[in-house]
């Protein structure tokens, strides 16, 4: 097969007239050729970190919309089925990507659980690591979260980077604002990325001590903003991320945006592409084609280089992507799940209290971090309750797995003025998290989704919405087009009881993510990211 455009030679930094022969899936022959032809064929997009989990979709249903952004593989953790079904888990995902021309690259998920302060489904210790990193199909130790572990050689931690080592391949890193001597021992312990740098500052430091550092641009974390001007200079050692993308955002685009951002900036298109195409496929060691004779032929045509609008996306000579249709079709699978809680009551959710003040934990918009604040306490019949009017509403979690007293919080910057919203997805063990106006709206939103075994859900005295998640508790079993409907319309909802936050879903699954820091929720109890160690509510 032939393909005629304007081939753009990423490494050398020229565009030409050419043609391309394809054929059993490889590249034959790139020859400068003249045509009247105005599209563009260049290597495929990647997404060097994220998890599938976050868009809700099972592999195979994510790859039939990221084709249509031009995107052919994914730098993939599966830590978040792996907290609830562990090995299985992970080879649940492998063997669902395997179904469908895309190329999924899956670590072995470095941290589960991620912290011993919170109740998962299963652990992955350094044995298991090793079982999982002898798999071919495993590309990478996955995203090292556990950092204290690190510094304080933590014996299974450094059993687990020891394995990858052993087995060549590199290690993810996860280190949110560690710097100085720590991120230089963090570093010097075979760690070689990162993606949660929130500073340009923070993020130049690690480059210069020898770190690849992503650029994350999520539906709940974005830091493009803080850390793209450093791509310039330091695009040989700079990646593209989404690391968590709700189904909605999917929909409308993936790593193209990200390219298409960065060149209104006036940066470098061939700088800008070696990011997102080249980067990852060399750091990663992907079998994935950059363009060249011999290579498998993956490569998109896009309307130009700007927009970077997908015409066909191409993964081993097969046309997945075409004329606005995605070609890879729906395939059947096992539905997996652990879901082993009853309903609760209201009384599971009152806090008898006389304290003054409280700590609030308060959620940023576009970030993970949280800050630790101090509110005065809102007391009714002796029991601590949301203060509507100052947005301190109640949070809680709750123990999926078995049957225990849910964990009570305070969070600031939900702004709901009703009802509450309720997720199964909760990083990174997914119990359930929920927030509310009252105990009675948090207890029914935390029921709808234990009768479900799984979802997303919003109620209120008058409607209530849930979208069920029965693979795991964390992805559907539906399409990308209806998820993605879905969860829109269950977003909207969220913001009509006044949440002024972008994604208030992902917002609310990252609050119980005790490695980042400062003040987080486990099912176990209120928890300083900084220090890493419980804190008490009151004061």
């Amino acid at each position: 097969m032939t393909l005629q455009g304007n081939i753009v030679d990423i490494i050398n930094k020229r565009i030409y007239k050419g043609e391309i022969t394809f054929e059993n899936g490889k590249i034959l022959t790139i020859q400068e050729k003249d045509h009247n032809v105005n599209h563009y064929i260049l290597p495929g997009f990647i997404d060097a970190h994220i998890h599938i989990e976050s868009s809700m979709l099972v592999p195979s249903e994510f790859a039939r919309i990221a084709v249509k952004h031009g995107t052919v593989a994914t730098v993939s953790d599966p830590h978040e089925i792996a907290n609830v079904l562990g090995v299985a888990g992970v080879e649940f995902m492998i063997e669902n990507g395997k179904q469908v021309p895309f190329k999924f690259n899956f670590g072995a998920p470095s941290c589960v659980p991620a912290t011993n302060f919170e109740s998962a489904g299963a652990t992955i210790d350094s044995e298991g690591i090793k079982t999982l990193l002898e798999n071919p199909d495993v590309k990478y130790l996955a995203e090292m979260m556990n950092y204290p572990g690190v510094l304080f050689d933590d014996d299974e931690v450094m059993k687990k980077i020891a394995w990858a080592k052993h087995f060549n391949k590199p290690v993810d890193g996860h280190a949110p604002s560690v710097r100085g001597n720590d991120i230089s021992k963090y570093i010097n312990a075979g760690i070689s990325t990162d993606h949660e740098c929130f500073t340009y500052d923070e993020a130049l430091e690690k480059l210069q001590k020898g770190m690849k550092i992503l650029i994350r641009e999520g539906s709940a974390a974005k830091n493009f903003d803080a850390l793209i001007d450093l791509l310039p200079e330091h695009f040989e050692n700079m990646m593209l991320c989404s690391d968590d993308k709700h189904p909605d955002d999917l929909l409308v685009g993936h790593i193209n945006q990200l390219c298409a951002r960065a060149v209104s900036k006036g940066i470098d298109v061939f700088k800008v592409l070696q990011v997102a195409c080249i980067n990852p496929v060399n750091h990663y060691n992907l079998d994935v084609g950059l363009l060249n004779v011999g290579d498998e032929a993956d490569f998109i045509v896009v309307e130009d280089l700007k927009a970077f609008k997908t015409l066909q996306t191409y993964i081993n000579g097969e046309l997945v992507f075409d004329d606005g249709q995605s070609l890879i079709s729906t395939v059947p699978f096992k539905i997996l799940n652990n879901f082993n809680c009853n309903k609760k009551e209201v009384s599971d959710f009152i806090v008898p209290s006389s304290a003054k003040q409280i700590r609030v934990i308060e959620a940023l918009e576009g970030q993970l971090v949280t800050n630790e604040i101090l509110e005065a306490s809102r007391i009714q019949k002796g029991n601590l309750v949301s203060n509507i009017n100052k947005d301190i509403l109640k949070m809680t979690v709750v123990n999926r797995y078995e049957n225990q007293k849910p964990a009570i919080a305070f969070i600031k910057n939900f702004g709901l003025k009703e009802g509450a919203i309720a997720s199964s997805v909760g990083h990174d063990s997914h119990n359930i998290i929920a927030v509310g106006v009252s105990d009675e709206a948090i207890c029914k939103a935390v029921n709808l989704i234990i009768e479900n075994n799984g979802g997303i859900c919003a109620i209120s005295n008058s409607d209530e919405i849930i979208v069920p998640l029965p693979v795991a508790g964390i992805m559907s079993d539906k399409d990308g087009a209806t998820i993605g409907k879905q969860y829109a319309e269950l977003d909207k909802m969220a913001k009509t009881f006044g949440s002024k936050l972008y994604a208030p879903y992902m917002t609310l699954s990252f609050m119980a993510l005790l490695v980042i820091p400062s003040l987080k929720l486990s099912d176990k109890g209120l928890f300083n990211g900084t220090d890493f160690k419980f804190t008490s509510l009151e004061l």
